[in-house]
């Protein structure tokens, strides 16, 4: 499914480094598109053949049923106009299409869409994509997409596994993007004047300027365009008509936690295959050599490191670009995004956001309580803690991790210590010698 686009937008179908379902992602340990899914959608699925029934109504299908289901929050809907999804045809400037996401899952929709999209993060295999008809005859079912859909989320930039990407571009009037302008690949580390290109943004932030909202004459103007011309935007209106949309938003903040919680769930994927490999290509050579099942090698920890490490930087905001003045969104995403907690007793949670100098007041990920996080293989996951406990504890001083004071540090090592319960008996473990 050339183009998918995250379920999220502007991702290039002309890529120049795609990889496919045949590199690897079939065969052991993966097993890719051999392996039952587990994730959200998969165990709706099966609710569905138990004589469960989505509610269908004419104004979008399965989209209000299938959100409602997988409790994504109409809150969370964000509107990308530039024409990069396998529904093409339907997409413009005047009809941008939705996308709705939770913290496990994406629904995209387009207005008279043949289908709704959705992609899931499955503990073990990373992104899953399918799609859900929606003609009212037809049954309900979500079918899963594999190799039409891995042709673009398995490329250099997933990080190479199937993933998700939030990419900004210079659409122009027609919603095409002018890839001849440049492009970019957008998480926390972007500074805000790349992000948002091809999207609708709604929300305040002052004198940060960025290329939502925005459409080019012709290629030149991406040299010249006017980045405040699209900034501090709080209606849609002059735009296009959002009547037929669940919500007339696009919001600011949901925009920027989208592009976060897509490049860490690519991290977290990452670490979990490639710990997976490494660990399976030991099993064989401990079995080719005579050595003990249980042998660890230097190199298969080297391995786990090498993406394990990258994991805890992104987990820890580690080179998250710095705001310089507030921003604010319209729908009332942040609001319900923090409600979700978990809270410890000091009514704290790694949900609450800043929105002043950086995204959240407590820059650690609350994708550590997602099943994909849990789903890491213990080695990849005892790495983890153990670099918490190292750098949360004050002992690791390195550059890296230098934007957490030690007040912060406290305040994030107190806040998993009550929420994530896994953690802290790891770290009462390791006070008591690993025993």
């Amino acid at each position: 499914m050339v183009g998918w686009g995250l379920l999220v937008a502007a991702i290039s179908v002309a890529s120049a480094a795609l990889a496919f379902p045949g590199d690897g992602f079939d065969d052991e340990p993966i097993n890719y598109t051999r392996t039952e899914a587990t994730d959200v959608v998969a165990q709706l699925q099966k609710r569905l053949e138990k004589g469960h029934l989505l509610q269908r109504n004419a104004a979008n299908g399965y989209l209000t049923a299938v959100l409602r289901e997988l409790d994504v929050p109409v809150s969370s809907q964000v509107l990308v106009f530039s024409k990069t999804s396998f529904q093409t045809s339907r997409i413009s400037p005047l009809t941008p299409r939705a996308l709705y996401f939770n913290d496990d899952v994406y629904v995209g929709w387009v207005q008279e869409g043949n289908v709704v999209e959705i992609s899931a993060v499955d503990p073990q295999l990373g992104g899953v994509f399918y799609t859900l008809n929606q003609d009212r005859f037809a049954t309900q079912k979500f079918v899963r997409q594999n190799f039409e859909c891995l042709s673009c989320h398995t490329s250099t930039l997933t990080s190479g596994v199937p993933g998700h990407t939030v990419r900004s571009v210079y659409p122009g009037r027609d919603g095409q993007p002018v890839f001849s302008a440049g492009s970019y690949v957008t998480t926390d580390e972007s500074p805000l004047e790349q992000r948002y290109g091809g999207w609708y943004v709604t929300g305040t932030n002052g004198q940060q300027y960025h290329l939502g909202n925005l459409m080019l004459k012709n290629e030149a103007e991406a040299q010249t365009v006017d980045r405040s011309a699209g900034a501090n935007v709080t209606s849609l209106q002059r735009y296009f008509d959002p009547a037929p949309y669940l919500t007339p938003h696009s919001d600011l903040v949901a925009l920027t936690v989208l592009q976060h919680q897509t490049h860490l769930h690519n991290l977290i994927t990452k670490a979990n295959h490639e710990t997976r490999r490494a660990l399976h290509y030991e099993k064989l050579l401990n079995k080719e050599l005579g050595r003990a099942s249980d042998f660890r090698s230097e190199s298969t920890t080297s391995r786990i490191r090498s993406v394990a490490e990258p994991l805890v930087r992104g987990l820890l905001f580690s080179g998250e670009a710095p705001l310089t003045g507030p921003i604010s969104g319209t729908s009332g995403f942040a609001k319900e995004f923090e409600a979700r907690g978990p809270w410890d007793k000091q009514k704290r949670t790694l949900r609450q956001f800043d929105l002043k100098s950086r995204l959240f007041r407590y820059p650690c990920s609350y994708l550590v309580y997602s099943e994909a996080f849990d789903g890491l293989p213990a080695e990849a996951k005892e790495y983890v803690y153990r670099r918490f406990s190292e750098i949360l504890s004050g002992k690791d001083t390195t550059k890296e991790f230098a934007h957490l004071n030690i007040i912060e540090r406290q305040s994030i090592l107190n806040i998993l210590r009550a929420t994530k319960p896994d953690f802290d008996a790891w770290l009462v473990k390791q006070a008591r010698g690993g025993a």
